[in-house]
C-alpha cells in the first residue's frame, strides 16, 4: 500500500459493515484516505462499529439499489475511488431467498455503476465477485479465463455481477477491474454458521463443531487481511494502467483444503480433541472450487502476506476476545 496515493483520498466503501469491508476501512484509514461508507443495516458487532473505525469515517445509510443515493454520494463527496462489497454472501440464505440475493447482487450492481459512470470525478472502481462466480466447473483450479456459468442462486448472482462489470467497462471505458477471492475467514465474520467463525465458538463454548457437509467439499481459504490488501493494490494499479479495465484477478494462496481438514487444522491450534459433527446435509452447492492466482502474481506483484497457520491463529485470538467481551457485556 502507498500511503501517499491514499492520503486524503475520497473513498466510497459499500457494504462497510461486512467482513471485508471492516478490514478494507481499517486498512484504508491507516494510510489517510478520506471514507464514505454505505451502510444498509445498523451492526454493532461488525469490526467497523465495534472497533470504532465508524467514528473515523462519513457513514450514508441506505440501500444499495437506491441510485438517487448513489449518485447523490458520489457527486456531493466528491468521490475518487469506489470499493464495491456490498453483497449477500451467504449461500444457504441465497437457496432460500433468491430474489432478495438477486436485487443486491446483480441490481445493486448496475446501480452502482450507473452511478459512477454517470460521474466525472470517479477514477477507479474495484468490485467484489467471487470464484463461485465459475460455477462447477471439470476443470481446476479455475484461471481468469475459465467461462462464469453459475447455477445455484448466489453462483448466479456473482456471474452477473461480475459480467456487468465487464460490460461497462467495455461499453463505457468505466475504470474497473474485478476481484475474484475463495472463502474469506478472519476476526469480525458474524455469520456463524459459516466454517471458520463457527468452528472457533464451539470449541470456546467447549461444544463440538458441526459440518453441515460430509466434510469433502474442497474450498481456497484466503485469510481477510490479504483480501484487503488486494483489492487496495488493485485500485492502485488501476490508477497507472488503463489496459486493466475490466479485467478480473484470482486472488489465492492457492492451497485448496477440503473442509474436514480446516476443521482439523483449528482444532489442533486450539489444542482440543473435540471431534466435529458431520451432518451431511448440505445441497445445492459446488463440490471442489479454488484458483489459480497466476496472473494477480505476475500483473499486480500480488502476494498473500499472511500463511494458513498465522492467519488462523491471528482469527482465533480475535474469537476469544470478542467473545469474552460478550459474556462480560
Amino acid at each position: 500500500m502507498k500511503a501517499s496515493f491514499w492520503q486524503d483520498r475520497c473513498t466510497f466503501v459499500t457494504g462497510g459493515t461486512g467482513l471485508l469491508g471492516g478490514w478494507l476501512v481499517r486498512r484504508l484509514l491507516e494510510v489517510g484516505a478520506d471514507i464514505v461508507c454505505l451502510i444498509r443495516d445498523w451492526v454493532p458487532q461488525s469490526e467497523l462499529v465495534s472497533a470504532q473505525l465508524v467514528e473515523q469515517v462519513k457513514v450514508v445509510r441506505g440501500d444499495i439499489c437506491d441510485q438517487a443515493l448513489l449518485e447523490r454520494i458520489i457527486g456531493e463527496y466528491e468521490i475518487d475511488t469506489v470499493f464495491h462489497l456490498a453483497a449477500q454472501t451467504i449461500v444457504g440464505i441465497a437457496n432460500r431467498n433468491p430474489i432478495s440475493t438477486f436485487e443486491t447482487n446483480i441490481r445493486g450492481t448496475w446501480t452502482l455503476l450507473e452511478a459512477c459512470r454517470r460521474s466525472p470525478k470517479v477514477r477507479q472502481i474495484v468490485t467484489a465477485s467471487s470464484d463461485k462466480a465459475y460455477g462447477d466447473q471439470e476443470r481446476l483450479p479455475y484461471n481468469e479465463d475459465t467461462p462464469l456459468q453459475g447455477r445455484y442462486p448466489y453462483d448466479v448472482s456473482k456471474s452477473c455481477a461480475d459480467l456487468l462489470t465487464q460490460s461497462y467497462a467495455t461499453t463505457n471505458e468505466l475504470p474497473v477491474a474485478i476481484t475474484r477471492c475463495g472463502n474469506f475467514y478472519g476476526g469480525g465474520d458474524l455469520n456463524w454458521n459459516r466454517l471458520v467463525p463457527g468452528t472457533i465458538r464451539s470449541v470456546l463454548r467447549g461444544q463440538r463443531p458441526v459440518i453441515r457437509s460430509d466434510g469433502q467439499f474442497v474450498r481456497d481459504y484466503l485469510y481477510i487481511e490479504d483480501a484487503a490488501n488486494a483489492s487496495i493494490l488493485l485500485a492502485e494499479k488501476l490508477a497507472h494502467n488503463k489496459n486493466l479495465y475490466g479485467h478480473a484477478f484470482n486472488f489465492s494462496t492457492e492451497t485448496p483444503m477440503s473442509v474436514i481438514e480446516l476443521v482439523k487444522h483449528i482444532l489442533e491450534l486450539m489444542k482440543t480433541d473435540l471431534e466435529p459433527i458431520i451432518l451431511n446435509e448440505a445441497s445445492n452447492e459446488i463440490r471442489c472450487q479454488y484458483l489459480n492466482a497466476e496472473r494477480a502474481r505476475k500483473v499486480l506483484g500480488w502476494k498473500p502476506l499472511f500463511t494458513l497457520d498465522e492467519g488462523l491463529s491471528r482469527t482465533i485470538r480475535w474469537y476469544e476476545e470478542f467473545l469474552a467481551r460478550e459474556r462480560k457485556g
